[in-house]
C-alpha cells in the first residue's frame, strides 16, 4: 500500500525538499501553500484523502492551529497531522498536541528526522489497525496479542486442540496470559455453549477448595446450612479452568485424579456419584516435574492433566510483541470516557523495550494504565513510564556533605554518577537507550561515564 502525504507549507523550497525526500521513501505526495488550500483538500474533493498531513503552523490565511481546530469539528476529525514550526514555542507545540496533532517537528529540521517521524506514524497506524482487526475477529476485548514466532506456535497449538475435548495444561510464569488461553480454548471448543467456570486453586485453603470443586451436602460440616453445587457440577457441558493447579494439596489432587479418570465425584458429605461432561483446562506457574521429584505433586495426575501442553513464553522472550501489546492497552485504558487513546513517545517505548518484565504482560498492562493517567491521556513520555518496587532513591544529605568537608566538585560528581547508573539500569545497560531516557546524545553519555569513572 502506498500512503499519501499532504505537505502544507508556504515555502516553495521547503515543500520541494520534503516532497523529494518523501517520494524517495515511496510515499505519494501532494502539496498545499496555505491553510485554506489544506481545508480545500477535504471539501468535496474527489481525490483520495491524505493518510497524513505535514503542516506548518505559520501560513498565510488560516494558520496551522486554525486548520486543526476546523478539522477537529468536521467529519475529518481523526485526520492525523504532524505540525512543523520554526518558532520553537512550547505553548504552540502544546496547543497543537491538545488539538490532536500526532507529533510536531521544530524547524530547522534534518530530513532524516522528518522521514523517521513519518515512518513511526505509519508503524503506529499499522499496529492500531492490527489491534482493531484482532478485536473485531474475536468480538472481545480480552484476546491473545502478539505475532512473534513463539506466539504463532501457541496459536497453532490452540487452533489444533480447541475443538477436541482433550485436557490441556497451560504453563508459564505469572502474568503471561494463561487465563486468556483458557478463555480462547473455551470459546472455540465444542463446549462453548456451556459455561466457563474458573477456580483459583491458590486462593483457597484445602478444606474450602474441596467444597468449591465438588460441592457439599447440607450438614456436611459446620456452616453447611444448605446443599451447594460445586464448580465441576456447574461446569457441566462447559469448561472448568483450574488456575495454579500446582498449589493443590496431595489429598485434593487424589480426588481431582478420580474426576479426570471417571468423570464423576461425590459432594462433600454425600454418597451419590455425580457424573459430569466437562472440559478441563489447568494452569500452573510451577515446574510440575520438579514438584513431582520433590514429592509435592502426583505423577499420575500430571500425566492426566498434561494430555495437551501449551507453554506461554515470558514477555522478555518476545519483546517484538511489546509495541503491539502497548497499542492494545492504550486503546483499552483511555484517560476518560470517550477520549482518544494516549500516544507514546519513542523514548518511552525504548524504555518499555529495555525492561525485563518480571510480571510479564500483566505488569506491562499496569504500567501502561499508570502512564496514561500520569500523562493525562496525552503523549506518554519516558518519565511517565515507572516500575514500582525498583526505585533506587536514597536521600541526599547536603548539610552532612558540607560538614564532612565534601567539595562541590566531588558532590556533583557523585550525584552525576548515581544518576547515570540509574539511567543505565532502567535502560538494561544500553547506552543508546539510556541516552534517550535522559535527553542527551549517546556520545555525550559515553563521555560523562568516562569522566565520572562509572564502571
Amino acid at each position: 500500500m502506498t500512503y499519501r502525504i499532504l505537505i502544507a507549507d508556504d515555502s516553495d523550497a521547503i515543500r520541494d525538499v520534503l516532497r523529494e525526500a518523501l517520494v524517495d521513501e515511496g510515499y505519494d505526495v501532494s502539496e498545499a501553500a496555505s491553510g485554506d488550500e489544506v481545508l480545500a483538500e477535504f471539501n468535496g474533493n474527489e481525490d483520495p484523502k491524505p493518510d497524513l498531513v505535514l503542516m506548518d503552523i505559520r501560513m498565510p490565511g488560516k494558520d496551522g492551529l486554525e486548520v486543526l481546530r476546523t478539522l477537529r469539528l468536521s467529519r475529518d476529525a481523526e485526520l492525523p497531522i504532524i505540525v512543523m514550526t520554526a518558532f520553537g514555542s512550547a505553548s504552540t507545540a502544546i496547543e497543537a498536541m491538545k488539538l490532536g496533532a500526532f507529533d510536531y517537528i521544530a524547524k530547522p529540521f534534518e530530513l532524516e528526522e522528518v522521514t523517521v517521524t513519518v515512518e513511526r506514524f505509519f508503524e503506529r497506524q499499522d499496529l492500531s489497525d492490527r489491534v482493531v482487526r484482532l478485536i473485531a475477529e474475536s468480538n472481545r476485548d480480552e484476546i491473545l496479542i502478539g505475532d512473534s514466532p513463539v506466539m504463532q506456535d501457541v496459536y497453532k497449538t490452540v487452533g489444533r486442540v480447541a475443538r477436541s475435548d482433550a485436557t490441556v495444561l497451560v504453563s508459564g510464569e505469572t502474568g503471561t496470559g494463561k487465563e486468556l488461553v483458557a478463555t480462547v480454548l473455551h470459546r472455540n471448543s465444542t463446549y462453548s455453549a456451556g459455561p466457563l467456570i474458573k477456580v483459583n486453586c491458590a486462593a483457597l485453603p484445602e478444606t474450602l477448595l474441596e467444597s468449591e470443586l465438588f460441592g457439599h451436602e447440607k450438614g456436611a460440616f459446620t456452616g453447611a446450612v444448605a446443599q451447594r453445587k460445586g464448580r465441576f457440577e456447574l461446569a457441566n457441558k462447559g469448561t472448568i479452568f483450574l488456575d495454579e493447579v500446582g498449589e493443590m494439596t496431595l489429598s485434593t489432587q487424589k480426588k481431582l485424579l478420580r474426576v479426570l479418570q471417571e468423570r464423576e465425584f461425590e459432594r462433600v458429605g454425600g454418597t451419590n456419584s455425580i457424573k459430569v461432561d466437562t472440559r478441563v483446562v489447568a494452569a500452573t506457574n510451577k515446574d510440575l516435574p520438579r514438584e513431582i521429584d520433590a514429592g509435592n505433586f502426583r505423577e499420575d495426575l500430571y500425566y492426566r492433566l498434561n494430555v495437551i501442553a501449551i507453554e506461554l513464553p515470558p514477555l522478555r522472550e518476545r519483546r517484538s510483541d511489546i509495541p503491539l501489546l502497548v497499542e492494545h492497552f492504550l486503546n483499552k485504558h483511555r484517560y476518560g470516557r470517550g477520549s482518544a487513546p494516549a500516544r507514546i513517545s519513542q523514548e518511552a517505548m525504548s524504555r518499555l523495550l529495555a525492561h525485563d518484565w518480571p510480571g510479564n504482560v500483566r505488569e506491562l498492562e499496569n504500567t501502561i494504565e499508570r502512564a496514561v493517567i500520569m500523562a493525562r491521556g496525552g503523549i506518554i513520555a519516558a518519565d511517565h513510564v515507572t516500575f514500582p518496587g525498583q526505585e533506587t532513591r536514597r536521600p541526599v544529605d547536603v548539610t552532612q556533605a558540607i560538614a564532612d568537608g565534601t567539595t562541590l566538585d566531588a558532590f556533583l560528581k557523585d550525584m552525576e554518577s548515581r544518576y547515570l547508573r540509574e539511567a543505565l539500569r532502567q535502560a538494561g545497560d544500553s547506552q543508546t537507550v539510556a541516552a534517550g531516557l535522559i535527553g542527551i546524545d549517546p556520545e555525550e553519555l559515553r563521555h560523562r561515564i568516562e569522566r565520572t569513572e562509572l564502571s
